[in-house]
């Protein structure tokens, strides 16, 4: 399969997985060797500031620490818009967005705005174009403003009314549509 790094991996409403149910996933890696992602739509309420508070200027709002997946939930993972980082060898370089290293001096970083996630979601080789061919996975192209969207909550919604067409539909699509 074709690498979506850089692609949106959007949940659909078959997914009633409780890590990934109506989830969008910004894709850092896809290869031979296996996936790996940020949900983008789950704010925690933890303050950037109780972590990293020299970064914290330069956090999209809202300043919180959000939940990347369900791996290694202790790791502190970034992606940033800005300059591109000639040290980052990560394989995530679109719409200037990339992968962070929190080591760094935010003050000599030039980046313009920063999101922060507590784990990230990881796929075995070959198990997440499973998925997608099973159809638990839409997979759509990211935008700049994607990871760094101020009402994270809606942009499941937002994605899918993006699309347009029947895909449109599915963006209000109540929880449970046996109460509808």
């Amino acid at each position: 399969m074709e690498s979506i790094t850089g692609r949106l991996l959007v949940a659909t409403p078959s997914l009633i997985d409780p890590n990934f149910y109506r989830t969008v996933v910004l894709m850092i890696e896809h290869d031979d060797e296996g996936a790996l992602g940020v949900v983008l739509n789950r704010p925690l309420e933890i303050p950037v500031s109780d972590y990293l508070e020299d970064w914290e200027s330069l956090v999209a709002h809202p300043s919180v620490v959000f939940m990347g997946g369900p791996v290694q939930q202790e790791v502190a993972l970034a992606v940033a818009q800005g300059p591109r980082d000639r040290n980052n060898l990560s394989a995530l370089i679109i719409h200037d967005i990339q992968l962070v290293d929190l080591d760094l001096d935010p003050a000599d970083s030039g980046f313009e705005r920063v999101r922060v996630f507590s784990g990230y979601a990881a796929w075995a080789p070959g198990q997440l174009d499973d998925e997608i061919a099973d159809q638990a996975w839409w997979v759509f192209d990211s935008t700049d403003d994607d990871p760094f969207v101020s009402d994270a909550e809606s942009l499941w919604s937002d994605v899918l009314r993006r699309q347009g067409g029947p895909i449109a539909m599915f963006a209000t699509l109540p929880d449970d549509p046996g109460l509808n």
